[in-house]
């Protein structure tokens, strides 16, 4: 089997701020990556070759015009303290300082009354976030909601007027081949368009967490990260997220969130207050002729389940080990990405018609999908997660949702003390799972303090004001 070995450097798409390169480990003999170590930065790029066709030239005016007044300029301002030893030690004195970093990326209007999706890497541990629309006029936004693992977040601002927006399109129905524009904020300068072509679909980065990305060769840079990708009917069919480079600037091919699994998140965020994941409840891996040969089967497309979960609705629908994913619903399934990306579009509960092939016969039916029982969220950088029933035993509670983990740098110091507690009520309401947590935090307005109660790790309750 023929390898390749590449060198991908993907940068994080926010400006003003060097965030740095950070390598990532591609496997997989027949991917596009293939073997071999590989750098990755989270980023789309800059301009790059485009295929002239032969005939009536395609007319791009119309759709930049529409969607530049609705991709605004993103100001990231963090700020955190950090210890000054030296002045500590001459002077008794000045040991803890305020540090402020600014970045910069770029968003999306996707309504008139202000909401904007951008990256969640843009606005990261932010302190501050500042808007600024096309026309000049800048705002204030709260962030309302995130998902790191899809790296996208929801923004909202109170404009002084109705905004204009780019409405989503169908990122199913994205043809490899047809013309896009990628319009963003590239090194701070103001809206800039861009164009090329879908590349691929389902491209998947491995541990970049997204497994589904749309690949173009439309020209993308450090700044475009948030930024829109649009058909030549101005219409949004991905959140531009990342590039492919040597050099951290455009070289060849950006990749872009769908616009089905971000339109699908933010849906959650504002329903819900975090994103709701259905599980089809299988594993296994895509085949190829050399999986399939181990397997000792003829067929060398779909996904192989090796394993159907317990109680989930893969093995309710009469799924087992052996059989051949072949089409979900209308989409048909030869890669894994394929699989886990229409999967992200779905949410727990519900009915997805799944096609597959079991001992050469190919057969149809229902799957309910079920809930992700690890299922967490995140608020102002700390991770929750449902708590199960060895904490329920341990601790003696029948209910209360747990920290996860700490990412919010003004709560850094504190993370011994917090990772592992399980909170048991906000403002004196109950903790009973992580959906009712998220909404509760989430309906406080921005520099509200919040009165939690919890148990630490030694069975003790205690009350802290964040």
């Amino acid at each position: 089997m023929k390898k390749f070995s590449t060198l991908f450097l993907v940068s994080l798409l926010s400006g003003a701020t060097t965030l740095g390169a950070y390598k990532l480990l591609f496997d997989g003999s027949d991917s596009f990556f293939g073997k071999g170590n590989s750098v990755v930065t989270l980023a789309p790029s800059s301009y790059g070759k485009t295929v002239g066709l032969p005939g009536e030239a395609v007319d791009f005016t119309e759709a930049a015009d529409k969607t530049i007044h609705t991709v605004v300029h993103v100001k990231n301002v963090s700020r955190r303290t950090v210890s000054n030893p030296m002045l500590e030690f001459f002077y008794g004195y000045g040991g803890q300082q305020q540090q402020e970093q600014v970045g910069t990326g770029s968003g999306v209007i996707i309504s008139e009354d202000g909401y904007i999706v951008t990256n969640n890497h843009v606005i990261k541990d932010a302190s501050e976030i500042e808007i600024t629309l096309n026309n000049k006029k800048s705002y204030k936004a709260k962030l309302i909601g995130t998902d790191s693992k899809m790296d996208i977040a929801l923004l909202k601002i109170n404009a002084d007027e109705k905004l204009p927006y780019t409405a989503f399109a169908n990122s199913d129905s994205v043809k490899i081949g047809e013309w896009v524009l990628a319009v963003g904020n590239p090194y701070n300068l103001t809206s800039t368009v861009t164009a090329g072509i879908v590349s691929a679909k389902a491209r998947n980065l491995d541990q970049s967490g997204i497994q589904s990305f749309i690949q173009t060769d439309a020209a993308v840079n450090p700044g475009n990260s948030g930024g829109a990708l649009v058909n030549t009917r101005g219409e949004l069919i991905g959140i531009n997220t990342m590039i492919s480079s040597m050099t951290g600037s455009y070289v060849g091919y950006s990749f872009a969130v769908p616009s089905n699994i971000a339109r699908k998140i933010i849906e959650d965020i504002m329903e819900y207050g975090n994103v709701q994941r259905g599980i089809l409840g299988v594993e296994g891996g895509e085949l190829n002729s050399t999986a399939s040969k181990e397997l000792g089967i003829t067929e060398t497309q779909g996904f192989y389940i090796n394993k159907v979960s317990k109680n989930s609705g893969a093995e309710k629908a009469g799924l087992t080990k052996g059989d051949i994913i072949v089409k979900l619903d209308e989409q048909n399934i030869s890669t894994f990405a394929d699989l886990s990306g229409y999967i992200n579009t779905k949410r727990p509960n519900d009915v997805v018609k799944v096609t597959y092939i079991k001992d050469g016969k190919t057969k149809t039916v229902p799957v309910t999908l079920s809930k992700n029982e690890f299922f967490s969220t995140e608020f102002k950088g700390i991770e929750l997660e449902n708590i199960d029933a060895a904490d329920k035993k341990k601790f003696r509670i029948d209910y209360g949702v747990k920290i996860k983990n700490i990412t919010n740098e003004n709560l850094m110091q504190y993370q011994s003390e917090l990772q592992g507690n399980i909170i048991l009520s906000i403002d004196n309401v109950k903790a009973t799972n992580v959906e009712t947590v998220s909404k509760l935090l989430n309906k406080k307005d921005e520099g509200q303090s919040v009165r939690i109660e919890m148990i630490n790790k030694n069975g003790e309750i205690f009350r802290i004001i964040i």
